[in-house]
């Protein structure tokens, strides 16, 4: 999982230059420009992103090190099983919490400076302003209020709700550019807006929980921005400056950031499912008591408890954030690239700094279920989706409006 790209832009075609006749005089004539049939069409980054820049090739070993990273979805569920079988594995991180969360969140956020070039970012952004805000809009109104619209809907208890609507308000997370990537659509836009929603995350997530969740439980905003800014932004910003000073360094550890980075994301989410596992295995346990151990019966007991309505609502949040963002951002006119990085980018969010918040801000520790929930459910929908989307060719909606920004 690498969030670094190089942001240089190619020409879009070969120029060509008159014929000079000397000696002697000649009647001008039209000549056609010269074929060159072995060439590859070129075309400009900064208008399509169907072609990425030439980059050095990769050593075995770094792609061993991002096929690894690239396992995240398995990882997490491989720990959520762990978890539900024995949930004392993760007792001495938990033990350690919340200093342990925060530090982990920390770690992954400073994992994701050390890829990233601030000068490029602002380059792009001030290329392509329109689709950014565009989507940084969309981050932070379509989850939020479907956070809340679904957790009234549902009717979720209290502390469900506030980490439900929490978790909405959470900016977008790392594993979507990966995930844009693997759809085939556009990774710099998918990387910017990362950046930008991380960042506007120290007064954003604050002010959207406490107005859309302030009604059910007292939720101190400042607090919460000293924390976002403490555990999110200064790390983002310590790992562009150690990739600034110290090149060298950071060329050596960087093929393996983003590995440790997935590694501690699937160690925080299993450790705060591994601390309520013990209140759901009541209900599993009941509900198998109950249905004569069959499978079926099972199942639909166990989706109809409280379990089940917290995977039902988180389901339900991601689902409307990928849909309702690529409808967004093809009535906004985008092209199919955008609109499947916009998709991405809205549905996944950073629900590592939603349990960081939750266990270090409220009593009640069903509050960080959900966003522990979604590191597990996010992941397998936004990997599913890309997996669909890498077959579907980006260019081929030709008929569509498309939005360029100049």
């Amino acid at each position: 999982m690498s969030w670094s790209m190089s942001l240089t832009s190619f020409p879009s075609r070969i120029q060509t230059h008159p014929t000079i006749h000397l000696l002697r005089p000649i009647k001008p004539t039209i000549s056609s420009p010269p074929k060159f049939p072995n060439l590859p069409t070129i075309r400009s980054v900064q208008g399509n992103f169907d072609h990425s820049p030439i980059t050095p090739a990769k050593t075995r070993w770094e792609t061993m090190l991002e096929t690894a990273a690239s396992l995240y979805p398995l990882y997490v569920t491989a720990g959520a099983v762990v978890a539900c079988l024995k949930p004392s594995t993760f007792a001495w991180f938990v033990k350690r919490g919340p200093a342990s969360y925060s530090l982990s969140l920390g770690f992954i956020m400073l994992a994701m400076g050390l890829t990233l070039e601030l000068r490029d970012l602002l380059n792009l952004f001030v290329q392509r302003p329109f689709s950014i805000l565009f989507g940084c809009a969309a981050q932070y109104t379509i989850m939020p209020a479907f956070g809340a619209i679904i957790s009234k809907s549902l009717g979720l208890s209290p502390a469900l709700s506030v980490g439900l609507i929490l978790l909405g308000c959470c900016p977008g997370g790392t594993a979507s550019n990966v995930v844009t990537l693997i759809a085939r659509g556009d990774v710099p836009l998918s990387i910017v807006m990362t950046v930008c929603t991380t960042l506007g995350a120290v007064f954003l997530t604050p002010l959207l929980t406490k107005i859309l969740a302030g009604t059910y439980v007292p939720v101190d905003a400042v607090k919460l921005s000293i924390s976002t800014l403490q555990v999110v932004v200064a790390p983002i910003l310590l790992g562009s400056y150690l990739q600034r000073t110290f090149p060298a360094a950071v060329k050596f550890v960087l093929p393996s950031a983003p590995l440790f980075a997935v590694l501690a994301s699937s160690l925080l989410a299993c450790s705060v499912f591994s601390e309520n596992v013990v209140r759901f295995k009541s209900s599993i346990i009941g509900a198998s008591l109950a249905s004569d151990l069959s499978p079926v019966l099972c199942a639909k007991a166990i989706l109809s408890g409280e379990l089940g309505v917290i995977i039902l609502s988180v389901f339900l949040l991601h689902f409307a954030g990928f849909f309702v963002g690529y409808l967004s951002a093809a009535i906004g006119g985008f092209r199919e690239p955008q609109r499947r990085a916009i998709s991405i980018e809205v549905g996944m969010q950073n629900s590592s700094l939603g349990v960081v918040l939750a266990t270090s801000h409220f009593t009640s520790p069903m509050v960080a279920v959900p966003p522990a929930m979604s590191a597990v459910i996010m992941n397998i929908m936004g990997s599913s989706l890309g997996f669909f989307w890498r077959f579907i060719n980006p260019s081929d909606s030709k008929d569509s409006p498309k939005v360029d920004d100049k």
